[in-house]
């Protein structure tokens, strides 16, 4: 791909007053993504090269031309399909409700193929995302994206299908994740959060990692850098955000921010910064 690491964060307000949008637009020769999650749904579209998602237990590739779309909460990994490839796309992180707008009653969509062939639909939401990504008019994005999101619901979607996870583990999670996020400067052991559940520190792991895919404490280092990306947004340099999210210094908020998000802390507040 010609030498290029790159990744530009854009933020587009669906209305004026209205909720956010992240768009991104990545280039990589090498950059491999650390296993995460976002809360939203990842609508992608592969530009150039090849890119290989570990996903829901597999492996899946994207192609030029290729939609590819990842669910919240679902782990996944990225990187370039060979050592010497790369790959190149645009992505947007949309919240549920904006697939969901009734397509399937109460129900969220639920995508069983990741990569989608659908040409004209990956045009589109190409051509979008670029027009957006250059000039975030609050309105337009309100007109464009809905309309595009919906119609990949109606497209492709099924019925979420129903979790296959241990059970229980949903509930372990939840306490061992809340008492994480709750004490993010000074997290509890996990023997003491074991001993707290009733359970020995390898079933808390197992439960953990059924429910959500890693280990606390890469669940932990992602929250930090959720929390810090909030930070950033106000002004706050680097330097302050590392000590005030609970990562050791500035290097460890790098390492982990780069390794999620694709671009370093301060690379993301320029650009945050410059958009308004």
């Amino acid at each position: 791909m010609g030498g290029r690491e790159q990744a530009r964060w854009t933020r587009a307000r669906l209305g004026r007053c209205g909720p956010a949008l992240d768009l991104l637009t990545a280039s990589f020769d090498r950059h491999v993504y650390a296993p995460h999650a976002h809360a939203e749904y990842t609508v992608g579209v592969t530009l150039g090269g090849l890119e290989v998602i570990a996903y829901r237990g597999g492996r899946i590739h994207s192609a030029p031309g290729s939609l590819v779309v990842l669910e919240p909460g679902e782990m996944h990994t990225g990187g370039p399909a060979a050592p010497d490839g790369g790959y190149a796309y645009r992505a947007l992180y949309a919240a549920p409700e904006l697939l969901g707008d009734g397509v399937l009653g109460d129900a969220l969509p639920h995508f069983r193929e990741p990569v989608l062939h659908d040409p004209e639909l990956a045009a589109a939401l190409r051509l979008t995302h670029t027009e957006l990504a250059a000039c975030p008019d609050p309105l337009e994005a309100e007109s464009r994206l809905p309309w595009l999101l919906t119609a990949l619901a109606r497209r492709h979607s099924t019925a979420r299908a129903a979790s296959d996870i241990v059970p229980g583990a949903d509930r372990v999670a939840a306490v061992v994740r809340d008492r994480l996020a709750g004490e993010l400067l000074a997290p509890p052991s996990l023997a003491d959060l074991a001993t707290e559940l009733g359970l020995s520190r390898y079933q808390l792991l197992r439960a953990f990692r059924t429910a959500m895919g890693i280990p606390p404490y890469a669940w932990l280092a992602q929250h930090r850098v959720t929390r810090a990306r909030g930070l950033l947004e106000t002004g706050l340099r680097p330097a302050e955000v590392a000590g005030l999210v609970g990562f050791a210094d500035q290097a460890h908020l790098t390492r982990w921010f780069r390794r999620v998000l694709g671009v370093t802390p301060a690379a993301y507040r320029n650009s945050v910064q410059d958009a308004r």
